[in-house]
């Protein structure tokens, strides 16, 4: 089966999870790019500025995922990435066949591993893209 195979404005639906320094750049740049998002953090106050962007604000990583072909993930610790990927209420149990998931968060390859054969059992993917560049990196987009 195919995955997406390219993504557009319009019409590649875009979730975000993890609100913090980098996520809230990354993820106002990909609206500025044009496509819709929906996002979550678990703290709904650091999504406000995302909101007042255009962004639907979520309460759970599983309603970003039913809302999404493509969810980004930029946790904490590999823990935070566990829950909101494979959790009772995680990205997977809301993700559609076909859906991606990108973690985005320094975590343990071991759990990366773990993640995409999960999503690979309900024909999803899951990719591992621990990015680095800092806070200064995502305001500027040279992640």
């Amino acid at each position: 089966s195919f995955f997406l195979a390219s993504a557009a404005p319009g019409g590649t639906r875009v979730g975000f999870i993890g609100a913090g320094v980098m996520g809230q750049s990354m993820c106002s740049h990909l609206i500025k790019a044009g496509y819709s998002m929906t996002v979550y953090s678990r703290t709904p106050s650091k999504c406000a500025a995302l909101v007042e962007k255009g962004a639907v604000l979520a309460d759970s990583p599983r309603k970003v995922a039913e809302s999404s072909d493509v969810v980004f993930t930029i946790v904490g610790f590999p823990e935070d990435v566990q829950q909101v990927i494979a959790g009772t209420d995680g990205v997977l149990a809301g993700l559609k066949p076909e859906g991606i998931v990108v973690d985005m968060t320094t975590s343990k390859p071991s759990l990366a591993q773990e993640l995409a054969e999960k999503a690979a059992r309900q024909n999803c993917a899951a990719v591992d893209a621990p990015v680095s560049g800092g806070d200064v990196g995502a305001r500027e987009a040279r992640l």
